[in-house]
């Protein structure tokens, strides 16, 4: 029995060392591989550049509030790869998420990270949906966490009357984001009514409204 008990150890030991292992990035193969941003080489990440600074590992702006003046109430501020050419190869990004009262994050995804919230300060109304389409919410405060898993649809609503924010961390340096709503009605070239219209069972009228919401703003000069 004693035996056994070892080999059950040893096995959940083992289990928990390959789980610790896995990350949405590859394993670096060096020290620091800095991202040269402005290669044209093309690689699954970016080329590494030889001019290595302390400020390719540095990156301030996530120190104040984002302004929530846009159309869902809620800006997103990334410190990711793009921001800080450091973390390529490294498997970690983040990014601090302002709402106004009554802003939303809207349902999106990140093909590439899962993603663990941390408030900051006010309360939010967040949830996931898995791929059997069951909703997995709950309201977090100031000091608490929530976790999204790696590609699945989430959301984060302040439904409260003060403003919100959160610091999101990935483990990739680049985890993607794709919009719901943008993805599938701003798309380039668009996606054919027929489409849309076959999905969602609507008419083309409502489907070329959407559309129009999500339409590029242009302006005049002199406005």
């Amino acid at each position: 029995m004693a035996g056994y008990d070892g080999v059950v150890l040893v096995m959940a030991v083992a289990t928990v060392m390959m789980l610790t292992r896995v990350c949405a990035d590859p394993d670096s193969l060096q020290d620091i591989c800095v991202a040269d941003l402005s290669s044209g080489v093309k690689v699954n990440g970016f080329a590494c550049k030889s001019n290595v600074t302390a400020e390719d590992f540095f990156f301030a702006g996530l120190a104040k509030p984002g302004a929530t003046n846009t159309t869902t109430g809620s800006r997103v501020t990334a410190a990711n790869v793009e921001k800080i050419p450091g973390l390529n190869t490294l498997g970690v990004s983040l990014s601090r998420i302002d709402y106004a009262p009554g802003g939303l994050n809207p349902p999106h995804t990140h093909p590439r990270a899962t993603e663990i919230v941390f408030v900051l300060k006010g309360e939010l109304d967040v949830g996931f949906i898995t791929t059997a389409n069951v909703l997995i919410s709950k309201c977090i405060k100031k000091g608490q966490i929530f976790t999204f898993p790696k590609g699945l649809v989430h959301f984060q609503k302040n439904n409260g009357k003060v403003p919100a924010s959160v610091i999101a961390a990935f483990n990739s340096q680049l985890p993607g984001t794709q919009s719901i709503a943008a993805t599938l009605f701003a798309a380039s070239p668009p996606v054919p009514d027929n489409v849309l219209t076959k999905a969602f069972q609507v008419g083309t009228k409502e489907v070329e409204k959407i559309k129009s919401r999500f339409a590029p703003k242009t302006y005049t000069l002199g406005t």
